[in-house]
């Protein structure tokens, strides 16, 4: 996260557009998410050379041929499992004389000559995503001769660096060693969600693109009904996103709290992290543990086994924890949780 990818492959389609050797070529531009097709076909429609037209979602590539596809976030691309529209995903496959075993990047290889791919198997957060080992099958299938890989590895996002990214992973996984300093970025546990709420409101005002997010840890009743409230903690009323797509950047999302397939791809100044009862410290056998029960991403649980679940809780918190490019704040609803966390974590102090 955060390494660059984006920048990247945006930087690679400017490159194409200003090339007298790809002037004729036919390219697009991929974005698995609703959420950062938007944002992205706006970032297009301003650079000179580029055209909004040319971002693309999965089923747009089933289209037509093209000689180059730039694939952005390639790990939320999806495959025929736990996913709303199963009907034009099967239609889709048709098209291309393909059956429902295929999935949306064998779409893409099968309709561009050349194909450039950015891929992080830490950030596939549900069955319906391609796993890596499904991800290293499909590069074995193809003819190696073809096939390049590249990595990215400077921290381009967050100030605190690859080590910050190192923190993440062991915290999700338990082996912290010491708790966590820097001085060029800012990690925080916040005890109080009336003190978290008026800090990320503080934190807008001041530096903006300061938004909160949550693991999927309560049902989206605001969806059907706006009326609702959907997350209330210590009487603090809150409602998911109102949208995905672009929700980001909507007046609304400032008040609102985003879930993990309204974030990913996008940058924060500061992010406001809640690890919900989901989530939660088994003191004893001293690691995380997942409450299926407690989450309510329907198509993100369906068909998963406990272990993999773990895996895909633990992968969204990665993301969203990922998100600050100055900092990140923390509001966790476990108790046992919240105490294994403090030891790591420095807690704000009123």
């Amino acid at each position: 996260p955060g390494s660059g990818k984006t920048i990247v492959a945006v930087y690679l389609m400017k490159y194409f557009a200003d090339s007298e050797v790809y002037k004729d070529k036919k390219i697009g531009f991929v974005v698995p998410q609703t959420s950062l097709r938007k944002t992205m076909r706006t970032v297009f429609k301003s650079i000179y050379g580029l055209s909004s037209k040319q971002v693309l979602g999965p089923s747009d590539v089933v289209k037509s041929k093209y000689d180059v596809l730039v694939v952005d976030e390639a790990h939320r691309l999806h495959q025929y499992k736990n996913i709303a529209n199963m009907g034009s995903f099967k239609k889709n496959c048709e098209k291309l004389g393909m059956d429902t075993k295929c999935d949306e990047l064998d779409w893409i290889y099968h309709q561009s000559d050349t194909t450039i791919v950015f891929y992080d198997a830490l950030q596939v957060v549900g069955p319906s995503g391609i796993d890596y080992q499904r991800f290293c099958k499909k590069q074995n299938d193809l003819n190696a001769r073809y096939t390049c890989y590249f990595e990215l590895l400077t921290q381009m996002r967050v100030n605190g660096g690859n080590g910050y990214i190192a923190f993440v992973k062991d915290m999700l996984h338990t082996c912290c060693k010491e708790k966590y300093h820097s001085d060029a970025y800012t990690l925080e546990l916040v005890t109080s969600f009336s003190k978290f709420n008026a800090l990320q409101s503080e934190f807008e005002k001041k530096y903006e693109l300061c938004r909160m997010v949550a693991g999927y840890a309560w049902p989206w009743k605001s969806n059907k009904d706006p009326n609702q409230f959907d997350i209330v903690i210590d009487g603090v009323e809150k409602k998911w996103n109102h949208c995905t797509e672009g929700w980001v950047t909507t007046d609304a999302s400032k008040e609102e709290v985003g879930c993990i397939h309204s974030i990913q791809g996008y940058d924060l100044n500061y992010a406001f992290v809640i690890l919900g009862n989901e989530i939660g410290y088994d003191k004893e056998k001293k690691e995380l543990i997942v409450r299926p029960n407690e989450y309510f991403d329907k198509n993100g649980k369906r068909t998963a086994s406990y272990d993999a679940l773990l895996e895909y809780i633990r992968h969204v918190y990665y993301v969203l924890l990922t998100r600050g490019i100055k900092g990140t704040y923390l509001y966790v609803c476990d108790d046992a949780l919240r105490a294994y966390l403090e030891e790591f974590v420095d807690v704000l102090k009123d």
